[in-house]
């Protein structure tokens, strides 16, 4: 299993020492958050802090938790996410999914909004998007985008580009097919009210399964990425929260705390390092 930690609380200056002191610490990957305008939060241009986070480090990986291309340009979106992958010499991850809502500049300028046509924006802006890191002429004709050939130049350095996470409402069947034709799922339960559920150890494990009986292996890696909190003070009782997870397949823990984090807790965080098994 990997680890990866959401740097969620500071400002510019401060993520960038941040994800410099995660790297130092051992943790695999450094993620932000992809929005424009939520009340009560500072947001910074994803594509700009991660690439002065990219350029503060050297091993450790970079995304987006997470990016909705339904607000966004595709072939904008691929130079964004090609070049990110040349500065940081192949490190980038794209996390997709649909966006939330909350976010004034998408639900309140005219975007997409419904379900439907979100989902059909995100078919069309994936398929762009790896045509499009290949460095090879792109056209595409679909129900929202129509594309004159094109030529993205230069390519990411990852081939045959970069990877994909999806976000799937598990265990939703389309939701959960789109997200096995790319480089991992993200899954959230689907159902009930509010913020989607996040997976048990038997989710999981049903996903890891599910994994295996319809991906083939020439379809190359596949990640199953999960998120949580663990505490920063008890190396033990952290593990004890991540390694339910490991054991059923996840490849992947997202380090975050959504309603609680301080720049300050966050800090500690960062530095008691990842909650990997001593073993």
């Amino acid at each position: 299993m990997r680890f990866g930690i959401i740097l969620n609380a500071g400002n510019i200056h401060e993520l960038i020492d941040l994800a410099e002191q995660a790297e130092t610490a051992g943790w695999d990957g450094v993620f932000y958050y992809d929005g424009i305008s939520i009340p009560g939060m500072d947001l910074y241009d994803p594509w700009v802090t991660l690439a002065a986070m990219a350029s503060r480090t050297s091993t450790i990986r970079l995304g987006n938790i997470i990016t909705p291309p339904s607000r966004r340009r595709p072939w904008k979106l691929a130079h964004e996410t090609a070049t990110l992958d040349q500065l940081s010499n192949g490190r980038l991850i794209l996390p997709v999914g649909m966006g939330t809502l909350d976010d004034k500049a998408f639900s309140g300028v005219g975007e997409e909004t419904s379900l439907r046509g979100r989902a059909e924006l995100l078919d069309e802006s994936l398929e762009i998007l790896k045509q499009a890191w290949t460095g090879e002429p792109v056209s595409f004709d679909g129900t929202h985008y129509h594309l004159a050939e094109f030529t993205l130049r230069p390519p990411s350095v990852q081939r045959p580009g970069i990877p994909i996470w999806v976000v799937a409402a598990w265990p939703r069947p389309k939701s959960v097919a789109r997200a096995l034709r790319y480089d991992g799922i993200i899954p959230q339960l689907s159902g009930g009210e509010g913020f989607p559920g996040r997976p048990t150890p038997e989710n999981i494990r049903a996903i890891a399964e599910l994994v295996r009986e319809r991906r083939p292996p020439e379809a190359g890696p596949f990640d199953i990425v999960t998120d949580g909190s663990t505490p920063a003070d008890d190396p033990e009782a952290a593990r004890a929260i991540v390694e339910p997870f490991a054991d059923a397949g996840a490849t992947w823990w997202i380090e975050v705390d959504w309603e609680k984090t301080t720049l300050d807790s966050l800090r500690r965080r960062v530095a008691a390092g990842p909650p990997k098994s001593q073993s």
